[in-house]
């Protein structure tokens, strides 16, 4: 059994306690870590309160309960540090208490999605100073800095004297070194080949870039015609929408080519006259094409790809969710609601109208879900 400290709760030979400082600060920091996190080894929410005398960390995913939090909340000199926020320097009431989500992108977003006390509270940003230090992740935007790096700038332009906050990343830039120092020393050939054969494994290379995935789900006016020796589909793609982990949203309705069934906006849940009424296929796929960038598409399943590969838009880079789903279960998954509640997936927000729309906000909550795991396959083990 590793010999661990129990202040900062890393092994011995990592400990970096000897390197941090006591801040004594005006603002009051409140760091809500996501209960994974507190699991990873070089996680730095613990470090930056231990830091930090002023400052309180509570763990958890949902805190609307919460009495503390609930009042930091309504209170109108909080504030909660979020990327894309308003400058700290911005005019309004002075912030005296700043709340901190600690965790991925993905989670700290779904922190949001689930406290609406906290999502209507008002939000800073800060603009680094210096390009991230946390050399043994990539952050998926270049405003994503570790929480101690983030807490340091925040209070930095709260408070001024950025020099003395600085003092704050000398333990990270320890922590970053000891580790980089261990991956390279490391002769674990049986842990990487687990690695390589983990069912998410495709999942890696989103794992800093979730933002790539593009999920996509899209309705059709019928199926295939019953008569199996028909050379044409008569489906056709009339509804799509997509998004991304950054928040952008995409939406198209396509005016029919073909007559339109009596059933067709029942089944997709849309008002028939917003399929009649559609835009031209070329141009809904022209935007489609221009919001997909060079990312990749989320799908469950291929009918998407399919509708989207028969409309002329080709085949792009793709993840199957729901085969992805199915590897990580060890079984088939059955429907996307059903495969989300089996991997314990958060509840889902519709990104679009009727049955595609809600689609998506399930596609969002699996992706995060399947993220969330595959980082635990491949977080080192100090």
């Amino acid at each position: 059994m590793r010999d661990v400290c129990w202040r900062c709760r890393r092994p011995r030979p990592v400990c970096y306690c000897a390197l941090l400082p006591s801040l004594p600060t005006r603002t009051r920091v409140v760091l809500l870590q996501h209960p994974r996190e507190r699991k990873v080894g070089i996680g730095t929410a613990r470090m930056a309160h231990l830091a930090l005398p002023n400052s309180e960390l509570h763990e958890g995913v949902v805190f609307e309960d919460d009495a503390r939090i609930a009042a930091l909340a309504s209170d109108p000199t909080t504030a909660v540090l979020f990327p894309g926020g308003d400058a700290p320097a911005a005019g309004g009431a002075p912030v005296r208490s700043l709340i901190v989500l600690d965790g991925t992108w993905w989670q700290a977003r779904k922190m949001l999605a689930l406290n609406p006390r906290l999502a209507s509270a008002r939000r800073i940003g800060v603009t680094p100073r210096a390009p991230g230090n946390y050399r043994i992740r990539k952050e998926p935007r270049p405003e994503c800095l570790a929480t101690v790096e983030a807490v340091a700038s925040a209070l930095a332009a709260l408070e001024g004297e950025p020099a003395r906050f600085d003092e704050m990343l000398r333990a990270f830039t320890f922590m970053v070194d000891r580790q980089i120092e261990h991956q390279a020393r490391s002769k674990a050939p049986r842990r990487r080949r687990a690695q390589a054969a983990s069912p998410l494994a495709p999942l890696r290379p989103y794992l800093t870039e979730p933002a790539r995935v593009v999920l996509v789900d899209g309705g059709a006016s019928s199926g295939w015609p019953a008569d199996a020796g028909a050379a044409e589909p008569t489906s056709e793609l009339v509804h799509l929408v997509a998004c991304r982990a950054s928040g952008e949203r995409f939406e198209a309705f396509l005016r029919p080519r073909r007559p339109l069934g009596p059933s067709v906006a029942h089944q997709l849940e849309v008002p028939e006259d917003r399929l009649r009424g559609g835009e031209d296929a070329g141009a809904a796929l022209s935007r489609f094409r221009a919001f997909v960038g060079d990312g990749v598409l989320g799908t469950w399943g291929s009918f998407t790809a399919d509708l989207l590969a028969q409309e002329g838009f080709g085949r792009p880079p793709s993840l199957d969710l729901r085969e992805l789903c199915a590897r990580h279960l060890g079984r088939r998954p059955g429907g996307i609601s059903n495969g989300a509640q089996a991997l314990r997936a958060a509840e889902p927000t519709a990104r679009g109208h009727g049955r595609a729309g809600r689609n998506v906000g399930w596609l969002e909550v699996v992706l995060a879900r399947l993220l969330d795991l595959a980082g635990e396959d491949s977080a080192p083990d100090s």
